[in-house]
């Protein structure tokens, strides 16, 4: 027997005996990931059958690295509930898809088949889970971590194995169409997601990828996306290596410790170096520095931009495969990588090296043992009561409370009506947002639906759309008003949207191109913002609406931080409840009524406008100049702020320990810090415990506070409890003068509170 087929042989045995019988064309399929998946099959009907352009495909390649999207369905791909692949055919084609591979090729290897996971799997029925915005402003790991669970087991029960998945891409511009794939502004609170995605996904060890509900985490984008000029998508970032080590390589250095197999390089520059051609990034740091033993996949046709560099695929293919990418996404250089050899512009030695990365990810799945799928599999996962409920609890916990003057919430239960408007009111699509499917009718929530599930039966739901998101037409507006003078109380929904529909015309990598006449789509990949006050007529509706009389609720659905000066100011209650998925509309609900007291709390300070930005909470010190003229400095609502139906009190605040000296941090010891909470409010309620850190004494600047723990505990009224944190070299170390990172002696102050202006705070002296 080859040893590559005995299973008994340790991996990296069978993966170089494997190589050593690979032609360099069979070397080179293994390395792209060439054609969309949603190619590679037609249905008819009931029938599905592969396509000649995949088997074209697979020929061209002798074998095939990767499937980009098999089950990829929205408007780019064209894919719908009558075109694209049932639940329950799901593994029935992914079996024919490596059936052909195998038994069509050489050496028979399968392919990997990767699908996009954003925000839940965007496949048909694939369970839609709130944006990461929202999921961030949870502050609850332990819940995502159960969300991705399901993910990884819906897109692992249809035949799939990697999942590609927003994980490191940090808010510091919130023009940014894509910020709503970010969880956070902060690095700390963003690798803890990420860590929770990457175990939830993956398992705690790679063993349980042969278990048959994991899949592969494919961390995107490495790295510093969110740093682009002007918050233009896939901008040059121009930072330099400590704002890159400070702020955006936390995230992903997390993901390695926590086991993650694979990333995703970004199609930006960092300080003229083209990420994707960038080997102090993805070789030095990340491999020899992190010691990250996965693949580094590019992103779509990112190799073909490195033409501007090299002028030709075949320079452009050596110049990313020498800098550490191993596998393509849709573009042509890599296929030219037989050729570059041919020319001497790379070496057969780096194409060994990615091949053999591919192949080993595909022994870790357990591929070359059992490359099929249960077919009966899909229909008991996709779509299970399993599902619903995890997402249900995510949506509930991303709900932030703003504001709550006068207690106007929670609305009374024996109210007599009330008055449902906006544009965002009732259109589901408008809470999913972007890298969404379609959707079955009569399946998920929106607010006035929720409010019909919530409401008691007495009370009266008067609903008006009243205007568009980015329409400037009024015509809605009087039913809206009457609407809101016949009734108790306003609910008024309102905010952005990412919703794609089949009119949209995109770029080549599937970017929405947004022109002509206003769009409703204000938010999603390739969709940035220069104003960030909410688009249309939005504002001039609440006006009217305010002027009624009628006590005025506002929800926000939305997947950046608006600027909302006006709304704050003279609205007395507001919920952001970011894109909160297919449950978001309950979820609101139940908060709106009390059934479900909010927890969520900010993870991305929310402006007073545009011109104000940035405004991220954990900038360095600005000198004696702290505002504008014509402006407070400050955000409209900082990081970590969220309030509650019920009040929390902090008391108590230690340091545990004595002193502690720069090598006993060195060697592993930690600082304890105790801080009580207590509920002192009439309902039971969770309260996000926030710790962080002002570095006094530093050989270089520090920012002005750093969040360094967290923790999210629910309180009985009147219930009283200790949370303790631990600091160490990673949390309490900077990078220094030379750009090492260390701990350095000197004061420490702490902070713990609520949120991240309002703490007890202590000092601690490092010896």
């Amino acid at each position: 027997m080859d040893k590559y087929k005995d299973k008994t042989q340790d991996i990296d045995v069978r993966v170089e005996n494997l190589l050593s019988r690979m032609t360099l064309k069979e070397k080179v399929g293994q390395l792209n990931q060439k054609m969309f998946g949603w190619n590679a099959y037609r249905r008819k009907g009931d029938s599905i059958e592969l396509t000649e352009e995949f088997k074209a495909a697979v020929e061209f390649g002798d074998g095939m690295g990767a499937l980009y999207g098999l089950f990829r369905a929205d408007p780019w791909s064209g894919v719908t509930f009558d075109t694209g692949i049932p639940v329950e055919k799901s593994a029935q084609v992914a079996n024919m898809i490596q059936r052909y591979v195998i038994e069509n090729t050489r050496l028979g290897i399968p392919v990997l088949i990767s699908e996009e996971c954003p925000h839940g799997h965007q496949a048909l029925d694939g369970t839609m889970l709130p944006t990461n915005l929202g999921i961030g402003c949870t502050w609850n790991p332990e819940l995502y971590r159960e969300a991705a669970s399901q993910v990884a087991a819906e897109i692992r029960s249809r035949g799939g194995n990697l999942g590609l998945i927003s994980l490191l891409d940090i808010v510091r511009d919130p023009r940014w169409g894509r910020s709503e794939e970010c969880f956070s502004e902060d690095p700390y609170h963003a690798a803890r997601m990420a860590v929770a995605a990457v175990k939830g996904l993956q398992g705690e060890v790679w063993e349980e990828l042969k278990s048959g509900d994991k899949v592969v985490a494919v961390m995107k984008h490495f790295c510093a996306q969110g740093a682009s000029v002007g918050g233009h998508n896939a901008a040059p970032a121009p930072i330099g290596e400590r704002e890159l080590r400070e702020i955006f390589l936390p995230g992903m250095k997390a993901g390695v410790e926590a086991g993650a197999l694979g990333c995703m390089a970004a199609y930006n520059e960092i300080d003229g170096i083209p990420c994707h051609a960038n080997k102090k990034l993805l070789i030095d740091i990340l491999r020899d520095e992190w010691g990250f033993d996965g693949i580094v996949m590019a992103d779509g046709i990112a190799i073909d931009k490195l033409l501007s560099l090299t002028g030709d695929h075949e320079g452009a293919a050596a110049l990313a495969l020498t800098s550490g990418i191993d596998l393509s996404l849709w573009d042509d250089s890599f296929t030219t990588l037989e050729e570059a050899v041919k020319q001497g512009k790379v070496s057969e030695e780096y194409i060994d090296r990615a091949v053999s990365r591919v192949l080993k990810l595909k022994f870790m799945l357990g591929l070359f043992e059992n490359p099929y799928t249960d077919e009966n599999l899909a229909s008991q996962v996709v779509c299970s009561p399993r599902a619903e409920k995890v997402n249900l609890q995510l949506a509930r916990e991303s709900i932030v409370m703003l504001k709550n003057e006068d207690n106007l919430l929670p609305i009374d239960k024996d109210i007599r009506s009330i008055a449902v408007i906006g544009p965002n009111a009732d259109n589901l699509y408008n809470q999913l947002g972007d890298y969404t499917a379609p959707q079955r009718k009569n399946t998920g929530f929106t607010v006035l639906q929720g409010l019909e599930s919530v409401a008691p039966p007495q009370t009266e739901l008067i609903y008006a759309k009243g205007c568009g998101i980015r329409d400037m037409s009024k015509e809605g507006f009087q039913e809206a008003i009457d609407a809101a003078k016949r009734a108790d109380i306003a609910v008024v929904v309102l905010g952005g949207s990412s919703a794609r529909d089949f009119s949209t015309v995109f770029d080549i990598n599937g970017a929405a191109i947004i022109g002509g006449d206003p769009a409703e789509m204000d938010c999603g990949e390739g969709v940035d913002l220069a104003d960030l006050e909410l688009g249309g007529v939005q504002v001039e509706l609440l006006k009217e609406i305010e002027k009624t009389g009628t006590p005025v609720v506002v929800v926000l659905i939305q997947g950046r931080p608006h600027a909302i000066p006006w709304i704050a100011e003279n609205c007395k209650a507001i919920l952001c409840g970011w894109y909160p998925g297919k449950e978001g509309g309950r979820a609101i609900a139940e908060v709106l009524f009390g059934d479900y007291n909010p927890s969520g709390k900010l993870s991305v300070s929310i402006p007073r406008a545009s011109a104000q930005l940035p405004v991220y909470y954990n900038h360095k010190d600005l000198g004696l100049v702290n505002s504008y003229l014509d402006m407070d400095r400050a955000p409209l609502y900082h990081f970590g702020h969220g309030l509650s139906y019920t009040e929390f009190k902090y008391s108590n605040l230690k340091v545990l320990d004595g002193e502690l000296t720069v090598k006993d941090l060195q060697e592993g010891k930690n600082i304890k810090v105790k801080v009580s909470v207590e509920n002192t409010g009439d309902l039971p309620g969770e309260e996000v415990v926030q710790l962080y850190i002002l570095d006094l004494e530093a050989s270089i600047m520090r920012r002005i506070k750093e969040l360094k723990g967290f923790k999210k505990m629910h309180l009985n009224p009147g219930e009283k409890r200790d949370v303790i944190f631990t600091l160490g070299e990673e949390e309490l170390g900077i990078w220094n003068r030379e750009m090492e990172f260390c701990v350095e002696p000197g004061n420490v102050k702490i902070f713990v509170g609520g949120n991240s202006q309002d703490n007890l705070e202590t000092t601690y002296t490092i010896i």
